[in-house]
């Protein structure tokens, strides 16, 4: 991907919302470790960007009295980026109802929000660019229309006074913030999308495309007596002072910042029987589903930031900014639509629309934002970095972001593939079929195609749009050099994934020589190989390479002590792959168990009990059972991202076989009384790994209930016929 426009500029900022749920508030900076870390803002420094859009918020400062406020945290990260030269936008809510001394229904909160901000700008004088709220429109519809966020509220008055109160608000902070800095300019966020229905839903898709621009709209001054949704506004209990005081325009953005997500655009459908799973709604007169507009066929050439963003320069005609890029999905996808929207600006910029930036958001990720904070979940989605380790980690998305900043282009093989809303595969089954698409672009290269970990590996590319070539050993026979060389002149792959080798544990003492032959040997050809052509590689270690007896669980820089042959071979394929080529990747991991093969402990304990016959399981050797599909997405992950070295990948927790064989009965509504303790050696053992770069994979209880959601179906046969 190719930069032309070298004045587009790069901006940042890390997901900082804080948000009120009943009594208790929820803040992203505190979640991700942001709050914790202040050399973040020099990591933001350092990816080229040319402003930040900065949390100063409300609730963080004076969380209990307007007149006692705490800049400690916010003094010490505003000097950095002051000195650095970095313009920063002060943000004051961000998604917020704030403190517990006011709310969005408050007819005080306008100028409570002014007070604050006139405080703000008291003590940073020098911050020119301000965003008293984000995002006022989708804070009122998910606080007062929704009810997700305080005050919990589901009707359209009490949205329409959240919706004002907060343009008010800003209008009114503005104000005070311009008593102390005359030039200050009104950098306005709002994530734009759009509404498209069914024939029998247009009136409520007209409805919501007029709604959409309406926060805007009122900060513009076009709210007058002549605007649609004037009527409305009044019915809601806004007095017609109120809104004269909006007319004047005065609160009218410098900028807009626009914010668009793939889900931002949504298809109203009556036809609720195409959407099994899907929930159902309405609005009083039609159901209707609430669908992802991007799924649907016939609405490709209107979706997306292009779209969007050219609707609101012809509305407006202000400079705009697109103030948030972020995707929670895997690093592929991540990459993609980074990529996608920095091309798209450049090509508005070629039509004439004032587009300033491009921003990175999320910069250290959020966490449970797939369920708009309402669930506590934990689920971590990465950003520009990674902060599962003790350091955050740079992404393969800030090196690009790095390098656009910069004017240079970014290339990265998974970018020769469109990403997943441009493919076949997104589209609802009802909304039409496309053909399928042929993925010409550089390939991987996987060896062990009869293995568990090679199909789940090619499934998970397959999904991911990456290309790849899985081989089996009659194509590519890891003990030849000159196999690996022949495949390697045919395919030219991009990077190597090793899934090859000896897999049968309790054999490997009499079959010592081919196990070291395949699990050691050919692991160094291949690393051989790689080094020699530039590629990176990637290849499976265990943790058999520990003999279990340290009697706690191993990191990466312990010694590696192996108990028997199979752990010997993988120890000494480890050395001798990182000594041929150091920028390989070696990945250790533990027992799998996974949807897609009906050769791992976890199965044997499922059918075994789906027809009654009892189990024995130990409870002294204790491990960290992995989930493949998690153990997938990880290592491609971390291979997008470039990485090298020793990695420890399994699932967060530690149990012994027998409480494994246990957790997974009961996840599957089993009778665990089957199960039997039974000791197979007098020594405790445990393998568990745990790792110095931070949990990648998530707590194994959570992965075992994946499982056995997707187990169910397969069990049912044979609960039948134990029943007969």
């Amino acid at each position: 991907m190719t930069d032309r426009h070298p004045t587009l500029e790069l901006w940042g900022g890390a997901e900082c919302t804080v948000v009120r749920l009943g009594n208790e508030y929820r803040d992203q900076a505190v979640e991700t470790g942001h709050h914790d870390r202040l050399d973040d803002i020099d990591r933001l420094i350092g990816l080229g960007v040319k402003a930040v859009r900065f949390p100063i918020l409300w609730e963080r400062v004076a969380p209990e009295r307007i007149d006692r406020l705490d800049f400690t945290w916010t003094d010490a990260r505003l000097e950095r980026l002051r000195e650095a030269g970095i313009r920063v936008i002060g943000g004051l809510l961000h998604h917020g109802s704030g403190p517990l001394y006011t709310d969005l229904l408050d007819p005080a909160f306008p100028w409570k929000l002014a007070d604050y901000a006139a405080r703000v700008a008291e003590r940073y004088p020098w911050i020119e660019d301000w965003t008293p709220v984000n995002e006022p429109l989708t804070t009122a519809r998910f606080s007062a229309l929704y009810g997700h966020w305080y005050p919990h509220r589901r009707d359209y008055p009490g949205f329409l006074r959240a919706l004002y109160g907060q343009c008010r608000g800003t209008l009114e902070a503005m104000r005070r913030i311009r008593e102390v800095v005359p030039g200050a300019r009104l950098i306005q966020t709002e994530d734009l999308g759009k509404t498209f229905s069914t024939a029998p839903l247009r009136y409520q898709a007209a409805h919501e495309n007029e709604r959409r621009w309406l926060s805007l709209d009122l900060l513009c001054g076009r709210v007058t007596a002549r605007h649609n949704w004037h009527k409305i506004l009044f019915g809601a209990g806004i007095g017609w002072g109120e809104m004269e005081a909006m007319e004047s325009g005065e609160a009218s953005p410098d900028l807009l910042g626009i914010n668009h997500y793939l889900t931002s655009e949504r298809f109203l459908d009556h036809r609720t029987h195409l959407y099994p799973g899907h929930g159902v709604g309405g609005n009083r007169r039609d159901t209707y589903v609430d669908a992802e507009a991007v799924r649907v066929k016939r609405l490709e050439d209107d979706t997306g930031f292009a779209p969007r963003l050219r609707e609101a320069w012809e509305r407006y005609r202000l400079p705009i900014a697109i103030t948030e890029v972020h995707h929670g999905c895997n690093r592929p996808e991540q990459l993609r639509w980074f990529a996608e929207v920095w091309e798209t600006a450049g090509k508005l910029r070629d039509e004439g629309v004032d587009l300033r930036a491009v921003t990175f958001w999320s910069a250290f990720g959020n966490v449970d934002w797939r369920s708009l904070l309402t669930q506590r979940n934990g689920f971590y989605d990465t950003g520009a970095y990674d902060v599962r380790g003790p350091e955050p980690r740079p992404t393969v998305v800030a090196r690009a972001a790095a390098a656009y900043a910069r004017g240079e282009q970014f290339d990265h093989p998974v970018l020769d593939s469109p990403g997943w809303w441009r493919r076949p595969p997104r589209l609802y089954p009802w909304s039409g079929s496309c053909k399928p698409m042929n993925w010409h672009g550089r390939k991987l290269l996987i060896t062990g195609a009869t293995g568990t970990l090679g199909q789940a590996l090619a499934r998970m590319c397959e999904d991911r749009a990456m290309p790849f070539c899985l081989t089996a050993r009659d194509e590519l026979d890891i003990c030849r050099p000159e196999s690996i060389a022949a495949a390697m002149e045919q395919h030219e792959p991009w990077a190597v994934i090793n899934t090859a080798g000896f897999v049968r544990v309790a054999d490997a003492e009499v079959e010592r020589d081919s196990c070291f032959a395949w699990n050691c040997d050919g692991a160094a050809n291949l690393a051989e190989a790689c080094a020699s052509a530039g590629v990176p590689l990637v290849t499976f270690s265990s943790d058999l390479v520990f003999d279990g007896l340290k009697g706690a669980a191993y990191v990466e820089d312990d010694p590696v002590c192996p108990g028997e042959a199979y752990g010997a071979s993988k120890a000494e394929a480890e050395h001798r792959v990182l000594a041929a080529h150091p920028g390989a990747m070696v990945i250790r991991t533990a027992a799998f168990f996974g949807p897609w093969d009906r050769y791992n402990f976890a199965w044997a304990v499922l059918s075994s009990l789906a027809e009654g016959r009892r189990f024995a399981a130990c409870p002294n050797s204790f491990v960290s059972p992995t989930f493949v599909p998690d153990l997938c997405h990880a290592t491609l992950d971390l291979l997008v991202d470039g990485e090298t070295g020793l990695w420890h990948l399994a699932n967060q927790g530690r149990v012994s076989w027998h409480e494994f064989a246990v957790r997974v009965a009961e996840a599957a509504g089993l009778d665990t009384s089957l199960i039997d303790a039974v000791p197979q050696t007098e020594q405790v053992r445990d393998t568990t790994l745990a790792s110095n770069h931070g949990p990648l994979l998530r707590p194994l209880d959570q992965a075992i209930a994946d499982y056995a959601n997707e187990m169910r179906d397969e069990l049912r046969p044979a609960e039948a016929v134990a029943a007969e």
